[in-house]
């Protein structure tokens, strides 16, 4: 009967998916889909859907910026950012060589806006070196052959570094070296509440010394869609404008913005247990023989486990084991993989997750151990 009762209780389990695979795996919840079917709407192209008005009101003034544009993802929010500072074609932009900017959007500021970039070195947290961002920005006596160095981009939270928050006093670094050159200062803040909460600082200023920042509402937040861009109100006039042209103009996104409102009001504060999540989960994996997990980049919601090479398994094979069991993941390499916590991830999940991750590097050590037997006979 126990047998029985156990298979019962994996049984149960698989049939609901724990998708660890990002943030944007969320569904809407019952608040947000009740927001959504009620949402007063009009046509926001031509400026007057009053959700929108308001989800944008209101973001302007939790960034502390003059005003914002909702626009359809965060990849044409940064774009639509960067063209605007750089609104000359052949200008150049300082970004991380790990930013996901440079990495995961489809080089679309080169192959739209004709803006070049230039690579800077991230380090594990995320920053890039001050002195090696001064480097990188051009001596405009040389713009004869040299590009025009017109804007510095940072990202916070920083994905690929496992999630990791730069400080109010980074950043604020950054914003006066930019100035000192006359330059923009722009802010991928896909995750920017994450870092904000993990930093125990007002978002507000955590941004204080950017130009625009780009927020993700279906990350860490959870809405279905959508992100908001902040700036000045000429910034945002020429971006709306950008907007657009990029085929970002939408009717009546007030149902969108309905949910992202629910979102920003309900959803941040749970982010907290999102982190402490994801350092349970950090901690239990790091003691699973054959795994390795470096815990002090844990500092959100990401986190990222190396599989040792002796273990006599890979992420392939650990991602394929847990599929099977119910247990969505994204495999960074041959021997990386990311797990991401968000809001419908429970402690139950994790300590599910983590019995079959310890149960499948078992099992490879194991039959590894057979094999050598064999051998030996």
């Amino acid at each position: 009967m126990g047998e029985v009762a156990a298979r019962d209780d994996i049984a149960e389990m698989v049939k609901r998916v724990i998708d660890m695979r990002s943030d944007t795996v969320t569904k809407p919840t019952e608040a947000m889909r009740a927001a959504m079917a009620s949402a007063e709407v009009d046509d926001d192209v031509l400026g007057y859907d009053p959700t929108a008005r308001r989800l944008e009101t209101e973001m302007a003034k939790i960034m502390g910026k003059e005003a914002a544009l909702f626009v359809p993802s965060g990849t044409m929010g940064n774009l639509v950012s960067v063209l605007v500072h750089c609104d000359v074609r052949g200008s150049e932009v300082i970004l991380g060589d790990n930013s996901h900017i440079h990495i995961y959007e489809n080089g679309g500021i080169s192959t739209i806006g004709g803006v070049h970039p230039k690579t800077v070195k991230n380090n594990k947290d995320g920053t890039m070196d001050l002195d090696l961002i001064e480097a990188a920005i051009r001596d405009p006596k040389g713009e004869l052959f040299y590009p025009t160095t017109r804007l510095i981009c940072l990202e916070n939270s920083h994905a690929n570094c496992g999630g990791r928050c730069l400080s109010v006093e980074y950043t604020d670094k950054v914003g006066e070296l930019a100035k000192k050159h006359g330059l923009k200062l722009h802010i991928d803040g896909a995750r920017i509440f994450n870092a904000a909460m993990a930093l125990g600082v007002p978002v507000d200023r955590l941004v204080q010394a950017a130009d625009s920042v780009s927020v993700c509402l279906s990350k860490g937040l959870g809405a279905p869609v959508g992100t908001v861009i902040v700036g000045s109100r000429s910034f945002i006039n020429k971006a709306k404008t950008l907007r657009k042209t990029l085929g970002g103009g939408m009717r009546q996104i007030g149902i969108l913005c309905a949910a992202a409102l629910v979102a920003v009001q309900e959803n941040v504060k749970k982010l907290e247990d999102d982190h402490k999540q994801a350092k349970q989960l950090a901690g239990g994996l790091n003691q699973i023989v054959g795994l390795r997990v470096d815990i002090d980049s844990v500092e959100t919601n990401i986190v990222y486990v190396d599989v040792c090479k002796n273990s006599n398994t890979t992420a392939l094979k650990l991602c394929e084991y847990l599929e099977e069991r119910g247990i969505l993941v994204m495999a960074g390499n041959a021997y990386r993989i990311r797990l991401v916590m968000h809001h419908q991830i429970s402690s139950t999940d994790v300590q599910y997750t983590l019995s079959c991750i310890q149960e499948a590097v078992a099992e490879a050590i194991s039959s590894e151990h057979a094999g050598k037997s064999q051998a030996i006979n």
